[in-house]
């Protein structure tokens, strides 16, 4: 009666040493996936706080045209900048969404579109301008005379660069001046405004009372989670560690038998 107790007990020492190597990497995969998140954690707050600091900052001179290309988006992005701009009217394209993290001052629960329209320069280069928020029934240029502005503007606002486009945001409708992403090269051709800046400015001031669009400040709210992440993460290693060890443990104690 003891050799089927034997076989069993092997049978099952074997199992718990079969499962180790398996075991091990799971454990490494998780602990990478929780240092993974602390490294991003790190990396969050840093922007966080350049963003903050740029956004707070008071607004510098917009920089001349033959010093755009040399301008780095990771040093440069969000800073504000004033600057004196014509905007041409009929040249609007309109890039559909909700509400922004960077604007909590458009409530989410109200569809419609982004307004961007081409500023020209003194010396006649072109930037594109986010000039604010419009609700759907507000996209039609000629349904808001009071967004208007005529001859030189000084504006105010922040440098973004090109959204990247994702693999599941719809096809832009340059023919009717609809688009998806924010792309001011591609909408300033669209528009026949010529050559365009590398970037585009979240335009803040002017503020029309009563007009359409809305600009506004736009704020560094990003979320950052990646704390709750590594916990978890972290966790989940823990947890496979001790019910592997206990399972082995308990495999070896009835073997010893």
């Amino acid at each position: 009666m003891s050799a089927p107790a034997l076989t069993g007990a092997t049978r099952k020492r074997r199992s718990w040493r079969s499962l180790l190597v398996p075991a091990l990497l799971g454990f490494a995969v998780l602990v990478a996936l929780g240092t993974w998140q602390v490294e991003r954690r790190a990396w969050k707050e840093g922007l966080i706080t350049a963003l903050t600091e740029r956004l707070a900052a008071a607004p510098i001179p917009l920089p001349r045209s033959a010093a755009w290309p040399t301008l780095d988006p990771a040093a440069d992005e969000f800073r504000r900048v004033a600057f004196t701009g014509t905007f041409e009217p009929g040249k609007e394209a309109l890039v559909y969404g909700t509400a922004s993290a960077f604007r909590p001052d458009v409530p989410a629960s109200v569809p419609g579109y982004w307004v961007f329209a081409p500023a020209r320069l003194a010396d006649g280069a072109v930037v594109m301008v986010n000039r604010g928020f419009v609700p759907d029934a507000r996209k039609d240029e000629a349904s808001r005379p009071q967004g208007r502005l005529v001859g030189p503007v000084e504006i105010v606002g922040a440098m973004r660069w090109p959204e990247p486009r994702r693999w599941f945001s719809p096809a832009d409708d340059p023919a009717h001046g609809l688009w998806f992403t924010r792309d001011p090269q591609a909408m300033a051709a669209a528009e026949g405004a010529g050559a365009v800046a590398p970037f585009y400015v979240e335009q803040e001031s002017p503020v029309l009372p009563g007009g359409w669009p809305q600009p506004g400040r736009i704020v560094a709210r990003l979320a950052n989670n990646h704390l709750q992440y590594a916990v978890t993460w972290f966790g989940l290693a823990l947890v496979l560690a001790v019910v592997f060890a206990v399972w082995a443990f308990s495999g070896r104690r009835e073997a010893s038998r």
